[in-house]
């Protein structure tokens, strides 16, 4: 059978781009998104021609269950699982509702774990397979407004190393990505006048250079595995 990529938020910018380079790779795509979007990533699947949009809340245990189960009896063993939903949002903690603590929590930390305890479940009897997390610069450092996103960072982060102490003994290469920038895509555009000419000047990340990261990853060698990779543009200060 073939084998399958799952990109659990492949939105128009960085989760496009990743699930573009691995099926360059050979791997059949899944990607998933809201069921509100799944008009946008059907469009993305047809565009890639070797993927499968599915509408999917990544904060559902039993969607999360089964649409992996689906996945492996109907299109492949999954080789490689990125979790790259982002839940970013700009709040001062006096502003910052239970209700907006929480969901940005399930949406970037407890999805993340329902995906990554899947992912393990179907790739730790076979003893091989990729499990990758999109982390940000919040992963490592709060910020000012950001304490919400940084709060559910962090422990995204906490997982991954867990997963990567537990499952890299079984053959399962588990890795954190921290992006460190703004990504090139359709917010950043929209909220950026100069988004355009700053990609052009490397001052923007791009999606593209970025997922070429996560293939590389995906391909190590487990005797030289990187469990954690921070990329940034050139200018950026850190």
């Amino acid at each position: 059978m073939r084998s399958a990529c799952l990109v659990v938020g492949a939105g128009d910018g960085l989760g496009a781009a990743i699930a573009r380079a691995f099926a360059a790779e050979g791997l059949f795509v899944c990607l998933t998104r809201r069921e509100r979007h799944l008009d946008a990533a059907q469009v993305l699947a047809a565009g890639i021609g070797n993927a499968r949009a599915f509408g999917v809340d990544a904060r559902d245990e039993a969607e999360m269950i089964s649409l992996v189960d689906g996945i492996e009896a109907d299109i492949g063993p999954l080789e490689v699982v990125v979790f790259n939903i982002g839940a970013n949002v700009r709040f001062g903690v006096r502003e910052t509702t239970a209700r907006v603590y929480s969901k940005v929590w399930e949406m970037a930390a407890f999805a993340g774990f329902l995906t990554g305890r899947e992912a393990a479940r179907v790739m730790a009897p076979r003893r091989r397979g990729t499990i990758l997390f999109t982390g940000a610069t919040a992963s490592v450092r709060g910020g000012d407004g950001f304490a919400a996103f940084a709060g559910a960072k962090h422990a995204l982060r906490a997982l991954a190393q867990s997963m990567a102490r537990e499952f890299g003994p079984a053959g399962i290469h588990v890795a954190h990505i921290v992006i460190d920038g703004a990504i090139d895509g359709a917010f950043t555009r929209a909220n950026l006048p100069d988004a355009a000419a700053r990609l052009a000047d490397g001052d923007i990340l791009d999606p593209a250079e970025i997922a070429r990261n996560y293939v590389w990853l995906h391909r190590q060698g487990r005797s030289a595995w990187t469990h954690e990779m921070d990329v940034r543009p050139w200018r950026e200060h850190w």
